[in-house]
C-alpha cells in the first residue's frame, strides 16, 4: 500500500511539472538572437524584434475597489512567425504579458 501511494504522489509531482512548464515559457519570447522579458518598454522590443504583425491599442479603467481613479493604454503586438504566433500585452510603456 506503502509503494502505491508513493507511485502515485510520484505520478501527480511529474503530471504538475509537465502542466507547469507551458506557464513558465510565456515569460519570455525570442526572436532572432534577442531574448525579451516582461518588463521589457516597447522601444526595447522594437530594436530588438521590428515591427510587429498587428498592433491595437486601447484605453481601460483603472480602478481602486469600485471606484475609477484613472485610465491605461493597454497594447496588442503580435508578432507572426513559421513556428508560433506569440501576442505582447504593454501596460503603458511595459511589458506585462507575452501570450
Amino acid at each position: 500500500m506503502c509503494k502505491a501511494a508513493f507511485s502515485r504522489s510520484a505520478l501527480a509531482a511529474i503530471l504538475f511539472g509537465a502542466s507547469a512548464a507551458p506557464a513558465l515559457a510565456d515569460d519570455t519570447f525570442r526572436c532572432g538572437n534577442a531574448l525579451i522579458e516582461l518588463g521589457a518598454t516597447q522601444s526595447d522590443v522594437l530594436a530588438q524584434c521590428g515591427e510587429p504583425t498587428a498592433k491595437t491599442e486601447e484605453t481601460q479603467d483603472v480602478r481602486s475597489g469600485p471606484q475609477v481613479v484613472g485610465t491605461t493604454k493597454v497594447a496588442r503586438w503580435t508578432y507572426e512567425s513559421y513556428s508560433a504566433t506569440r501576442v505582447l500585452v504593454f501596460d503603458g510603456d511595459k511589458l506585462v504579458s507575452i501570450q
